[in-house]
């Protein structure tokens, strides 16, 4: 075998001494003779590489950031451990006797910077630690002069001693608390609004209802009035109202709720005992909030043992003993959004995975292409190489060293953008997959040369059939799979049998087209034979035998479109089918598109209803009276059902749209409403099957009345309801209140259509409400009404379920990486026609001399080269729904929808459709422009040439 050194060029035989000379730098020589080719080649090793850093980059930024923001919409209250430990009235602080008062602030202090010292990866920041004590229980207070909001029920005071109180408001009016003196009243500061709400005074005494054991009841002197600096600072959260009055509600059976406001008093720090005797003793708190912005979702599992530990393990029991607190309790709703968070990773991962995937696929076929447009182009100067004494190790060796100064320094460029543009912790799988594809990159010429010096092989041959044959096994050993055992279980991430499972049926799918076009595309060429003009047959012709020393069209631009439109149609599928099932869940979740649910006591008034009927978009509508304090009796046993009384007609016309429940109105006519006559009722199947073939039964009614019903039909559900398998009875609005007069007061509005929720919310506040309640505030500016009615519309809930950043970055990230694939796939069927270009350009210019008009020639490329375009085209789309049907029953998209739906992905035709026309325009447009711009330049200059072919 020869030097490497032995492949340069032989010095002539008449050369002197003085004409020996050192052979010029191999590399240096191929990037001056091809620069244009060294600069393609670098560009398309930097554009690819840089996907591939990028991507896994996004993957890690999209998954933390949706972590983040999944925690920050949960509040401050859900993303913080609290620690508690209750105080009896007679319990002292470890500080206690001589020391005095202060000692009890200075051991909360204390047992704080030791619950934060041992959170460790929760991040927990010592200035972000909210602790204090406050009284068990609120007392009454008496003053005849205060605030009563609807009747006679007392307000409700706190005490509350809150550490770091004074970087949090600013003292609007008398001084701030101070020691308290025993047998006086409780120097107090309470919140401006809260004082104004209630109606107290500065300097006013406080006092309050005594309870049984006590001989005289504590009482408080109001000694500053606090103005809050920010309501809405994290501060405040989970604390008994001290920045303003709450209005809450206690709750009678059958009775509308009654209100009461209720704050706290802030203390000083020496007041604590007074705290723990306030009423029924104190309880200490430390609020902990995590540090969300320092939050991995790689880490999620570590952070959650952590979590685990320091809740009820070794970490818990270990603050128990330095704190010396036995009875200390520590608490968080942090495990359970960990493992919502962890749900809704692993059910976007399938989505957030496949773009990528398919951009992958598309850019190795790329890079195949581009090697073998190379080696194509240079197969005689490697075959001159190796006829004149180079060995194949040092043309390698060449060819490696001449792809390291183009490929790797693109490579590292590439790699050090996409570190820099797209900051996150983790790098080693960007950087990984950047080696693999600069590598690729490197070794596709160097293979591409070794298979031109290998001795030619029939590409119908025996190794093609086999290798064929493997993928295709390969493709239903992993759809069955898929199929047999769903999608992998919670914990395991991402699936990747369900992420490659489409990328194989594509891959099968453009083998099996590779196969079929030739003959089908031969066919169209042989019956255009018969037709005038010779551009339909040899463009047909052409596409069906291919070009070059290759017989047949090839495969791999073929591919590159196929996994392109496969992948788009795929996701698209996923994503418009995620789209739907929300739209439904929240359909179904308020019995329309429209409902307005009055608190106990009030009724939809008739004014309100014809109002709301005229709305813009309202279809139907209906005013219903719904309970679930109604039984059927029968015998000894009482069954709790949920009763609807509604207009039947309205009724049925909202059942029918919803698709839940749909009945025909008929069935709910003929009642006489007389005492002895029964009353038509559609029960739930599930209520028929336990009640028996009775046709008729006892309703037991809230305020203990008796109705008379006889079984009219069975219905699956109903609109006023939600979920399968209820027990409920519907009855005729007429009928029905006419033997009972409490079923005409109906606490529920329904509707269909599109309905605008600004203006029902405001008909609510301007034909139901009285003006007396206080109001809630709505989200996003939207018109108050007041607390414990509620109005909600479709398309509101939708939004609400739609509202999650991590699906929505995982779709902008599939999308890019449609685009992506879209672009590359574009890239190869370029490349492939400038593979084609010499020899077509050759036979354009001599047809040309036989009277080809140039128009005539452009229409010939475009009919050589569109077949493959519209057939990959079509073939992705059939593939895609192919997809879909296959796998899609392992689908679970509740996760995503944000409710509980059937599991199943639906084929849906249209979702499929429009990335398929998409890519197939974009490519279309591509092929049609190249041919518009470098085909007619080509012909011109191989006219100039003079036939040199």
């Amino acid at each position: 075998m020869t030097s490497p050194a032995e492949t340069a060029a032989p010095r002539p035989a008449n050369a002197g001494p003085q004409a020996a000379h050192r052979p010029a730098a191999w590399v240096r020589t191929r990037l001056r003779t091809a620069p244009l080719a060294a600069l393609l080649t670098a560009a398309l090793a930097f554009g690819t590489v840089f996907l591939a850093a990028a991507f896994p980059r996004l993957l890690d930024r999209t998954a933390d950031q949706g972590l983040r923001e999944f925690l920050r919409d949960r509040g401050p209250a859900a993303t913080s451990i609290l620690a508690t430990s209750d105080q009896g009235i007679d319990d002292r602080g470890r500080a206690g006797g001589v020391e005095g008062p202060r000692a009890d602030a200075a051991r909360l202090d204390e047992d704080a910077a030791r619950l934060t010292a041992r959170t460790g990866i929760l991040g927990v920041a010592p200035g972000d630690v909210v602790h204090g004590a406050r009284s068990s229980k609120p007392r009454d207070l008496v003053d005849p002069g205060l605030n009563r909001p609807g009747d006679d029920t007392d307000p409700k005071l706190d005490l509350l001693y809150v550490q770091g109180l004074r970087d949090h408001v600013t003292l609007a009016e008398g001084s701030w608390p101070g020691t308290p003196v025993p047998g006086e009243p409780v120097p107090i500061a309470i919140s401006r609004d809260a004082a104004a709400s209630i109606g107290i005074r500065l300097g006013a005494v406080l006092r309050t209802g005594p309870s049984s054991l006590e001989d005289e009841a504590p009482r408080a002197e109001v000694v500053g009035i606090l103005h809050v600096n920010d309501q809405n600072d994290p501060y405040w959260t989970d604390l008994p109202c001290p920045d303003r009055a709450c209005l809450n509600y206690i709750q009678v059976p059958r009775e509308p709720p009654a209100a009461y406001w209720r704050t706290a008093g802030l203390v000083d720090a020496t007041a604590l005992e007074q705290v723990r005797t306030w009423h029924a003793g104190a309880q200490d708190f430390w609020r902990l909030p995590i540090g969300v912005d320092s939050l991995r979702a790689d880490r999620l599992a570590e952070t959650e043992q952590a979590l685990a530990s320091y809740l009820t393990g070794h970490t818990a029991n270990t603050l128990a003993n330095e704190t010396r607190r036995p009875g200390l309790r520590i608490t968080s709703p942090l495990p359970t959004l960990f493992r919502q968070a962890t749900a809704r990773r692993e059910a976007v991962a399938p989505l957030a995975s496949i773009g990528p995937a398919g951009l992958a696929g598309v850019g190795a076929v790329v890079l195949c292409l581009a090697a073998a447009l190379t080696g194509d182009r240079r197969a005689a100067e490697l075959r001159l190489l190796r006829a004149r004494g180079g060995s194949r190790a040092g043309v390698v060796r060449r060819l490696l060293g001449e792809g390291a100064v183009t490929v790797l320094p693109a490579a590292v460029a590439a790699t050090a953008l996409a570190l820099w543009l797209l900051p996150t912790p983790r790098w080693g799988g960007a950087v990984l997959a950047a080696t693999a594809v600069a590598l690729f990159t490197l070794l596709a010429l160097p293979l591409r040369a070794a298979r031109i010096w290998s001795r030619a092989r029939s590409v119908g041959g025996r190794r093609r059939v086999v290798g064929e044959l493997a993928v295709l096994a390969l493709t239903v050993a992993a759809v069955a799979e898929v199929r047999r055992r769903g999608v992998a279980t919670a914990g395991e991430g991402a699936d990747p049998l369900l992420v490659v499972a489409p990328l194989l049926l594509a891959l099968t799918g453009g083998l099996l087209l590779a196969r079929l076009q030739p003959p089908a595309i031969g066919a169209l060429g042989r019956i255009s034979a018969g037709r005038p003009g010779a551009v339909g047959f040899l463009g047909l012709t052409r596409a069906a035998r291919g070009t070059g020393e290759r017989r047949g069209p090839s495969v791999l631009p073929l591919l590159a479109l196929l996994l392109a439109v496969t992948t788009a149609g795929f996701g698209t599928t996923v994503l418009g089918a995620v789209d739907t099932a929300r739209a439904r869940a929240a359909r179904l979740s308020i019995g329309g598109d429209a409902s307005v649910l009055l608190p106990i006591g009030v009724t939809v008034p008739p004014a309100f209803a014809e109002a709301a009927a005229v709305l813009p978009g309202v279809r139907a509508s209906a005013r219903i009276w719904a309970d679930t304090e109604v039984f059927v009796l029968g015998g000894n046993d009482a069954t709790r059902v949920f009763a609807v009384v509604a207009d039947p007609a309205a009724y049925a016309e909202i059942s029918r749209s919803l698709g839940r429940g749909a009945f025909d109105p008929a069935m709910l006519s003929g009642g006489t409403g007389g005492p002895d006559a029964p009353v038509p009722a559609l029960l739930s199947t599930a209520l028929a099957a336990r009640l028996g073939p009775d046709a008729t039964h006892r309703l037991r009614l809230p305020n203990g009345g008796e109705l008379l019903t006889r079984t009219a039909g069975t219905v699956d559900g109903t609109p006023a309801l939600q979920g399968e398998g209820r027990l409920f009875v519907v009855l005729p609005a007429g009928p029905a209140v006419a033997v009972a007069p409490e079923l005409g007061r109906p606490n529920l509005w329904l509707a269909t259509g599109s309905v605008d929720q600004d203006a029902l919310r405001s008909l609510v506040r301007e034909r139901i409400t009285t003006g007396n309640e206080r109001t809630a505030p709505a989200p996003d500016g939207q018109d108050t009404i007041p607390a414990g009615y509620t109005v909600r519309t479709s398309a509101a809930v939708t939004a609400e379920l739609g509202d999650d950043p991590l699906q929505a970055s995982a779709a902008r990230l599939f999308w890019a990486a449609v685009l992506g694939a879209g672009a590359l796939a574009l890239l190869a069927v370029l490349l492939t026609l400038v593979r084609a270009a010499p020899e077509r350009t050759a036979l354009l210019a001599r047809l040309r001399t036989m009277g080809l008009r140039p128009r005539q020639g452009l229409a010939l490329i475009l009919v050589e080269t569109l077949p493959q375009t519209l057939v990959a085209a079509v073939g992705g789309g059939l593939v895609a729904l192919a997809a879909v049907a296959l796998l899609g029953p392992t689908f679970d998209l509740s996760v995503l929808v944000g409710a509980e739906i059937p599991r199943g992905l639906p084929v849906d035709l249209p979702a499929v459709l429009l990335p398929t026309l998409g890519l197939a325009g974009l490519v279309a447009a591509g092929v049609v422009a190249e041919a518009l711009i470098a085909g007619r330049r080509q012909i011109a200059t191989e006219l100039r040439a003079g036939g040199q072919r």
